[in-house]
């Protein structure tokens, strides 16, 4: 009977591990890398995982298509804040940036496409890989599935939902004609359904974009120039 007993909770003890809910991944989630004129200041990747999650030692690297070589690393400090949203952003030339809600800043430039950008941790493991512009036959993609279209500049590049990874850069991205960093829609928070951005008005990404968008409320802003009734998704 006792051996019976054991084997039950066995079973069971298996069964409730299966079910478990796997650990949150650290992702990246937005990035913009092309402002409007200069980009000193203006750039910026925000990352989406668990609240404390250390990122001492962690990096991005910027993976150069034409060559596949390194072409920026950008180092990563601190922790992920209890928002679960944590933004790096470029350091202008005063030493601050234009970038809200940035948790921390370093000198970067992430080139346009096409190029990929990668999370590694400070063991060196890949965890995470966006690859966006169009890709020739000689070119190296470093993301994941296929490519994320490129937007104009002064967009960015953001995932679908904050927290949801399908392993397909080009399904999991679309362009925000109204970048926001710091601010994320999570699937497991039941936040609202995504829509891809319209390609803005010309000045529409500089306005909202660049410095005009209000970041109070935990929501993607409309951007300027949209037709009512449209969102900028996320």
């Amino acid at each position: 009977m006792r051996n019976s007993r054991t084997a039950v909770w066995t079973m069971a003890l298996v069964g409730w591990l299966g079910l478990a809910a796997p650990a949150e991944a650290t992702l990246i989630s937005e990035f913009l890398y092309d402002a409007p004129g200069s980009d000193n200041g203006f750039g910026f990747v925000e990352l989406a995982g668990p609240a404390g999650q250390v990122l001492d030692g962690w990096s991005l690297m910027v993976i150069n298509g034409a060559n596949g070589e390194v072409a920026t690393t950008i180092a990563l400090a601190g922790a992920i804040p209890a928002d679960r949203v944590y933004v790096v952003a470029d350091r202008g030339p005063d030493g601050g940036t234009e970038v809200p809600a940035a948790d921390h800043l370093e000198n970067f430039d992430i080139q346009n496409g096409p190029d990929s950008l990668q999370l590694v941790d400070a063991d060196g493991a890949l965890l995470d890989a966006v690859g966006f512009g169009e890709f020739g036959p000689g070119d190296t993609f470093a993301g994941e599935g296929t490519p994320a279209l490129e937007g104009p500049p002064g967009t960015s590049l953001a995932r679908r939902y904050a927290d949801q990874d399908s392993d397909d850069n080009g399904a999991d991205f679309v362009v925000l004609d109204a970048p926001t960093p710091g601010l994320a829609s999570f699937l497991a928070d039941g936040g609202p359904a995504p829509s891809p951005s319209t390609v803005p008005e010309p000045g529409a990404a500089v306005l909202c974009g660049l410095g005009l968008v209000a970041l109070g409320a935990r929501r993607r802003c409309a951007a300027i120039g949209r037709g009512p009734g449209r969102s900028s998704g996320r």
